[in-house]
């Protein structure tokens, strides 16, 4: 899998060993979901401010999260589904705010890496499809959530 990274914050330091760590989540979360080579990801970092921004845009949640998904698999009310696909598969976007992820690793006293690889992940698996709205949904997004995290050794 094909991921581009864009860093559009400057709050919180950021370094290639976290580019790294989302590099080597994507690609394993892609081998471990079948995913073809020629699929694409492109992941947004940003701060708090933007992400709420742009939570307050799409969701009406005008708050700070941690991760948005944005599909391109998904077809609106007004889009064609066209029939041939191209043979790249494009997901979407994962934007994360690694302010947030930072704060949120200091709350659950854990690495930023591991807060970061989780929320990349989560946020993958949105964009394939995965929710949690229902207690089925949850345990089974967290079962793939824990095997991505675990074979990239950023487990609890």
């Amino acid at each position: 899998m094909d991921t581009m990274i864009i860093n559009q914050q400057s709050r919180v330091d950021y370094t290639r060993d976290l580019e790294k760590i989302i590099q080597t989540t994507a690609a394993k979360a892609a081998q471990i979901l079948g995913l073809e080579p020629t699929t694409e990801l492109s992941v947004l970092i940003v701060d708090n401010e933007y992400i709420r921004e742009l939570n307050s845009l799409y969701r009406d949640k005008d708050e700070i999260t941690d991760v948005l998904s944005f599909a391109m698999n998904e077809l609106g009310e007004d889009e064609p589904d066209f029939a041939e696909q191209d043979e790249i598969n494009i997901l979407g976007d994962v934007v994360i705010s690694l302010e947030q992820a930072l704060l949120q690793s200091k709350e659950y006293d854990h690495s930023l890496e591991r807060e970061l690889g989780y929320l990349l992940t989560h946020g993958l698996l949105h964009l394939l499809g995965y929710e949690h709205d229902n207690e089925d949904e949850f345990k089974a997004m967290r079962a793939l959530e824990e095997k991505i995290m675990s074979a990239v050794k950023l487990a609890r």
